[in-house]
């Protein structure tokens, strides 16, 4: 039996910030558990090689929901990373952290030391902006940050849609949280910066730092109350860590109920009726599941200045193979996102509440490569969805999917929201702007145009913007699943750390949240560790 002071499982956005600040003093030994493989896929560091792992089962998870009673019965697929780095390495590199008044929110349900003044350390922290630092961003972290390095004329002219409709055009999400911008991207000389670059990298050199792949974790050992260790497989061979101080599970909204419902602890009646021993009964673990769900709408354009040209020519394909290979520039380093907007839609609203992603590309599904026509898209989603869901194991074995439920569009204000986020989409397209480049609105198409037909195409076509969070929600209630230090409540031991703690889904991408989830963390185990 290896021993260890912590074993952590899940090598992602919040498990790399803390074997990093864990092993960097040398003082503590850590083994870091990863499920899937080291991080060497090509396609993993070019920025647009995101298409090539989307539906890649060595790197990918490859989820998807229960048949959505809302969605007509059908299922919605969910991407995540089965890889050292995470979803991180394998997401759209969209780095915002969300409005301040989103952890504000945390602190008033009785999370202290979550509000946003005690977050941005964190972020300041992590953040290696590439036009330096200031009160507000960080310009020395690990995470190195640049603002669409591949820009090109169609991103300008849907800034100029939004000053168009009212929504002005603003230079950082960080700042001004209304508005339209290129977004900032974990993005840097050209390729992709996870938490595999920014930090498992140099912590996995250190003597104290033991990185196992293709571990898939099995259980948290319990003895007397207390989580021990964690007995994982690699292959067929059955192992089991021990950890003198903290098992640390970062497995990420899926994962992380997961595992604590194999171990025995959450629901009673859920673990028993599948032959587990119930080491606590925790209602709350696999509940609260909440996620953005996203409608995307495409155009077809006469101006061949899309991602899609650039596939589908040989010549510019070439081109951008040569610039990407010699240069680090041009096409391939694109985002998939690289421009967008935060908008008030519903009424009475105070803060943005729908966000928007324009994409230079268009696809039907991303394995398939980009339509064969010039097109671009844009998806548009509600920021803080009511609907809520929940993740449960299905069968002792860890190699076995949970049952996930997302519930999507299950309350009128959902449901009202996104039709309105299609509608301003549709807007935004018939400016002068971007409507002189359309020859075709593909999808919804122009069938589509009362209420229902939008809540019928919405049912139809949504999609996840794949933030899953909330499943090991973050509290001091009976249905809280960690308390704000992130420690499982009544296993001494064992603490969660990723997006499963949120106790409500933040308004935007969830990386950069996760990554902040993780550097805090690292302090709190450190000061408890010290103690």
């Amino acid at each position: 039996m290896d021993e260890f002071d912590f074993v952590v499982v899940g090598a992602g956005s919040s498990g790399g910030p803390i074997v990093d600040r864990l092993t960097a003093g040398g003082r503590y030994s850590v083994l870091l558990l990863e499920a899937g493989p080291d991080a060497t896929n090509r396609w993993l560091n070019i920025p647009l090689g995101f298409a090539k792992t989307f539906l890649d089962p060595s790197v990918n998870w490859k989820f998807a929901t229960e048949p959505e009673d809302h969605l007509g019965g059908r299922q919605v697929y969910w991407p995540r990373g089965k890889v050292v780095g995470g979803s991180s390495a394998i997401n759209g590199m969209v780095y915002i952290r969300g409005l301040p008044s989103d952890y504000d929110s945390w602190r008033q349900m009785g999370n202290e030391g979550w509000s946003f003044d005690d977050c941005l350390p964190y972020f300041r922290r992590l953040e290696g902006h590439v036009d330096g630092g200031n009160e507000l961003r960080g310009g020395d972290g690990p995470v190195k940050i640049t603002q669409s390095e591949y820009r090109n004329e169609l991103g300008e002219t849907f800034l100029a849609a939004c000053t168009e409709v009212g929504v002005g055009e603003i230079t950082d999400f960080h700042s001004q949280p209304d508005g339209a911008a290129y977004y900032h991207a974990t993005i840097s000389d050209g390729r992709r910066v996870s938490t595999e670059r920014a930090y498992i990298r140099q912590a996995r050199a250190r003597a104290n730092c033991k990185l196992v792949t293709n571990a898939l974790a099995e259980r948290v050992t319990v003895e007397n109350g207390r989580a021990t260790g964690v007995a994982y497989r690699v292959g067929k061979t059955v192992r089991t860590a021990k950890a003198r101080r903290e098992v640390i599970l970062c497995a990420g909204a899926i994962g992380s109920p997961q595992l604590l419902q194999l171990s025995g602890i959450g629901p009673g009646a859920l673990l028993q009726g599948l032959g587990i021993p119930v080491v606590r009964d925790m209602p709350g673990v696999g509940e609260n599941l909440q996620d953005h769900y996203g409608l995307r709408s495409t155009y077809r354009t006469w101006w061949r200045l899309t991602v899609n040209d650039d596939i589908n020519f040989v010549h510019r394909r070439l081109s951008a193979a040569v610039e990407y290979a010699l240069l680090r520039t041009g096409p391939l380093t694109a985002s998939p996102a690289f421009a967008g907007a935060m908008v008030r839609l519903m009424p009475h609203s105070q803060e943005p509440d729908t966000q928007i992603h324009f994409f230079p590309w268009s696809t039907d599904r991303i394995d398939k490569g980009p339509h064969k026509f010039s097109g671009f898209s844009m998806l548009a989603n509600q920021s803080r969805p009511e609907s809520r869901g929940h993740v449960r194991a299905v069968s002792p074995d860890p190699a076995k999917a949970p049952a996930i439920v997302a519930n999507y569009l299950s309350t009128e204000t959902d449901r009202r929201a996104s039709i309105a986020a299609a509608r301003f989409v549709r807007l935004l397209a018939r400016t002068t702007a971007l409507g002189r480049l359309i020859t075709e609105e593909v999808l919804p198409g122009v069938e589509v145009w009362s209420d229902q037909d939008f809540l019928d195409y919405s049912r139809k076509e949504g999609q996840s913007a794949y933030h899953p969070v909330g499943t090991c929600r973050m509290g001091s209630d009976p249905g809280a699943v960690v308390d704000p230090r992130l420690k499982v409540h009544g296993i001494p031991g064992l603490r969660v750390v990723d997006a499963s703690i949120m106790p409500t889904l933040i308004s935007t991408n969830t990386n950069a949240a996760c990554m902040m989830i993780g550097e805090k963390a690292a302090d709190m185990i450190l000061a408890d560790a010290r103690a």
